[in-house]
């Protein structure tokens, strides 16, 4: 795997080394001192769920269902990404360096979720993508990494500035330096206040998560060993969707503010979807699905459901640390092919629609969402087209037998939207009382106006169309290249 040579390099000039670093015991400490905060806080989940218990500490912190949440997922991430590295990174000069920097960022989420205090929130957003531009750029022997190192963190220092101008916005106007006292007060100040400042918060919140127009952060952080990809696309975008859940209260102030996060998340989706079809690379390919996932994360919450879009980021952190953990397996099993064809029979076509449908109907029965005219019905939506490309996906196998075609998608579709309603109730449960974090919208013109679009960008890049369109097809093309001083483009003298 070319991505990760300078890490393999690493390993055979520097294995004698380890014996002689006092502090290479950080290596063997920190996976079991993360799986034991792990399971220590998926054991307090268990014991106190549905009724988690809230602590305050003043104005400094504010512990509540969420912050258990979280801290579970996160702790679970680390404790995955660390363990693998401890042995991936055998021999690599860095890997000390590596696992505090893993343990930095795991600490610097967590105190993000318990934050109360402005100066607390803003410090632990800003050493978040601190220590993620360092995992980037851990080998400092290596130019490109080290150009991927400063061209991500331009990004997450403006993204931290940003959310500080947001946030001291409304402090000044509020007299309030604390997240729960700003958003008790914002019906005191000035409606354009409010809206200026939120719109620094989402900017915040789409950098973070690779939303374009800030996606190239990201396809430019392929310097980075396996585990910090995996850390990084597992962890560290899906911070937009908790800073929005945190926030939720305050862009319920303007619908407006709602449509925005609709209509960029929705069409990051799509171009991210396509831009991910023409990549010829593994990881390229991943970071192409993360962008696009990320923008389903923000749809969701433009629809008004953060709840969403935090069991979003849950399953988006397991399905995406273990593509990136076994990307190299990826690579050695795949021989170059060209796109396949799609040629649905009308046959097979009844059969996807059918399914979606009753997709659709079971994960509405589950959750309660989609039965009444509200923006419910996209997540119904979207939910429906994931069973139909899962039956899609089934129905053409040609290595499938008939018998198993018939079996398999009923299977498939209510285990797996059974699963996710259970998390869907489970974690809506946790976030009871944040305030506005489930709520449907009525539905709008906007709404329905983008829904179609949606769909028809939807098809376009299903079917193809696409690779028809020259200049559409180099558009794409042009959006998905990283830095020209990354990896790809550098030029080194060595």
């Amino acid at each position: 795997m070319t991505l990760d040579t300078n890490v393999q390099e690493n390993k055979r000039q520097h294995l004698n080394t380890k014996s002689n670093n006092p502090s290479i015991s950080i290596s063997n400490l920190l996976p079991p001192f993360l799986w034991v905060l792990f399971v220590g806080n998926l054991v307090n989940i268990l014991y106190f769920f549905p009724e988690m218990p809230q602590w305050t500490d003043g104005n400094l912190l504010q512990i509540n269902g969420f912050t258990y949440l979280i801290w579970t997922t996160v702790s679970f991430f680390s404790a995955i990404v660390s363990s693998y590295a401890k042995n991936y990174l055998t021999g690599f000069i860095y890997k000390s360096k590596f696992m505090w920097l893993c343990l930095g960022f795991t600490l610097s989420v967590m105190t993000l979720v318990m934050a109360n205090h402005l100066a607390l929130v803003i410090a632990s957003w800003l050493l978040m993508g601190v220590f993620m531009s360092f995992l980037i750029g851990v080998n400092t022997e290596w130019k490109e990494a080290q150009e991927a190192f400063k061209f991500t963190l331009r990004y997450f220092l403006a993204g931290s500035l940003c959310l500080s101008i947001g946030l001291l916005l409304l402090a000044f106007q509020s007299d309030a330096f604390t997240l729960s006292g700003i958003l008790s007060s914002l019906e005191t100040i000035p409606g354009t206040t409010v809206f200026i400042a939120a719109l620094f918060i989402i900017v915040a919140a789409l950098i973070q998560s690779a939303i374009y127009p800030f996606h190239r952060w990201l396809l430019s952080a392929m310097t980075s060993p396996t585990p910090a990809s995996a850390l990084m696309h597992a962890g560290f975008v899906n911070g937009s969707g908790i800073l929005l859940a945190l926030f939720a209260s305050l862009l319920y102030t303007s619908n407006v503010l709602l449509d925005i996060l609709l209509i960029i998340g929705g069409l990051t989706a799509i171009i991210a979807q396509f831009t991910k079809l023409l990549q010829v690379n593994v990881k390229q390919k991943l970071a192409c699905s993360t962008i696009a996932q990320m923008g389903f994360m923000i749809m969701q919450c433009g629809l008004g459901f953060f709840n969403a879009a935090v069991v979003h980021l849950i399953l988006h952190g397991f399905y995406k640390a273990y593509l990136f953990l076994s990307s190299g397996e990826e690579i050695a099993a795949t021989k170059p092919q060209n796109p396949p064809e799609i040629r649905i029979k009308p046959l097979q076509a009844l059969v996807v629609l059918i399914f979606g449908i009753l997709g659709a109907g079971l994960f509405a029965l589950f959750t309660g969402k989609g039965t009444q005219l509200d923006s419910g019905i996209f997540l119904t939506l979207i939910v429906a087209i994931t069973v139909g490309q899962v039956t899609y996906n089934i129905v053409k196998e040609q290595r499938l037998s008939l018998s198993r075609k018939i079996i398999l998608p009923p299977v498939l579709f209510f285990a797996g939207i059974g699963i996710y309603a259970l998390l869907y109730n489970g974690v809506t449960l946790m976030m009871a009382d944040m305030p506005l974090v489930a709520e449907a919208l009525p539905l709008s013109v906007v709404q329905i106006i983008f829904g179609v679009i949606f769909l028809i960008g939807f098809f376009i890049m299903k079917l193809g169309v696409y690779r028809k369109i020259p200049w559409l097809y180099v558009k794409l093309l042009n959006l998905s290249q990283p830095n020209k001083k990354s990896i790809v483009f550098f030029k080194s003298n060595a």
